[in-house]
């Protein structure tokens, strides 16, 4: 590995339960084991000052995820990730691979499927692109992975596993809710179909899950496209 290359920054996202953190920390292991230098921005920073609103948001302190709206909503993320920012911009620097878990792709999902108006969610989608990276300057990715799985066993998945970012109830308000999963998931798609730094995973064709190991792949098919090998 040629270790003058410019850093890149390339994010795994999806819908909720699709295995997410998993995907990275595999991700993460074969490049570094292929002998890239590697860095981590796990969103929301939880347990930290920029995350605060976000944690209240998803506890349900300020109400529910429609009564809260997507303009308030996505304005808790994007101070969080401004947090996050100075470190991805020094990492990027130096020429490391920097892996988000979740970025400014999560706010589309899940924000953007609160606006049922196509016209709406894309005047939405232009206010949040200048937000993050016109008014907090956030690092744009060179790649954004969207992990699909349907909505219903995502949540039979979300109820399963051991939380280990999380304090509160067992699943915050977006997990707890399958109408909201359902409206997410059907926005990740349009957002990948429409923008090509955006590549779509299905985890569960027809219903039945891949193995990590097997999305593992292709994830890892993507990855190669962007760092040239």
């Amino acid at each position: 590995m040629n270790s003058n290359k410019a850093g890149k920054f390339i994010v795994i996202d999806g819908t909720d339960g699709s295995g997410k953190t998993t995907q990275l920390q595999l991700l993460k292991a074969d490049l570094e084991a292929r002998g890239y230098p590697v860095a981590v921005a796990d969103f929301p920073q939880y347990n930290t000052k920029s995350a605060g609103a976000v944690e209240e948001y998803l506890s349900g302190k300020y109400g529910s995820a429609e009564t809260v709206g997507p303009y308030k909503a996505s304005i808790f993320y994007a101070v969080d990730r401004y947090d996050a920012s100075f470190k991805i911009r020094t990492w990027l620097n130096e020429g490391k691979i920097v892996l988000a878990n979740r970025y400014t792709s999560a706010n589309m999902g899940h924000q953007g499927g609160k606006i049922d108006e196509p016209t709406e969610r894309k005047k939405f989608f232009a206010w949040l692109n200048d937000l993050e990276y016109n008014i907090f300057g956030l690092p744009k990715p060179d790649l954004s992975i969207i992990l699909y799985l349907q909505p219903e066993i995502a949540q039979q998945l979300a109820k399963q596993r051991k939380r280990e970012d999380w304090t509160g109830k067992t699943q915050d308000i977006h997990e707890d809710n399958l109408i909201h999963l359902q409206k997410a998931a059907q926005v990740y798609r349009e957002i990948a179909a429409d923008d090509a730094n955006f590549k779509l995973i299905d985890c569960a064709p027809n219903g039945k899950l891949f193995s990590r190991e097997e999305i593992g792949r292709l994830v890892n098919q993507e990855v190669k496209s962007v760092i040239n090998e």
